[in-house]
């Protein structure tokens, strides 16, 4: 790289604006563990019953997709669900695979926690003035796919280098 290119106020980015992007992203991905004293469910059985708050129940290979993590992790936070009583398993007919869905208490504390998120995201807003909800929600959305298509091409790119590397 050219020296005479790096401003040392941003490097190793290309701009202020990539460097303040990530950093922001970052912000975002470390407040996920900051729950709501109020909150019934700790992280991961919230984000397994907002996967199920379709009304679909999966099985645990579904739900590892869903979630994009290891499927022994989904297993393993299951399995920590159903002890606290907020998942169950069941037979499908003509399937080896069992399901997972939320129970009743499951439901409810999935609607709860939900809620406390609801007030603070409306409390969020509210500051923002004129922030407003249905703008973000559109560009979270945008950026989403578009980093999908980014992440989908990088392994095409990365299996093609593995097969003919």
């Amino acid at each position: 790289m050219d020296d005479a290119n790096v401003d040392d106020d941003h490097a190793p980015w290309p701009s202020p604006l990539y460097r303040d992007l990530v950093e922001e992203l970052s912000r975002l991905h470390r407040r996920k563990g900051q729950y709501h004293v109020d909150s019934i469910l700790e992280g991961s059985a919230f984000a397994i019953l907002l996967v199920l708050s379709d009304g679909r129940p999966r099985t645990l290979r579904n739900l590892a997709e869903d979630l994009d993590l290891e499927q022994s992790t989904v297993n393993r936070q299951v399995n920590a669900a159903i002890k606290l009583g907020y998942l169950e398993r069941f037979d499908v007919e003509g399937s080896l695979s069992r399901m997972v869905r939320p129970t009743d208490a499951g439901h409810e504390a999935f609607v709860h926690d939900g809620m406390l998120r609801v007030r603070r995201l409306e409390q969020v807003f509210a500051d923002l003035a004129p922030g407003e909800p249905d703008a973000l929600l559109r560009e979270l959305q945008a950026f989403n796919e578009a980093y999908d298509r980014a992440l989908r091409a990088e392994a095409r790119v990365d299996g093609d280098h593995r097969r003919h590397g």
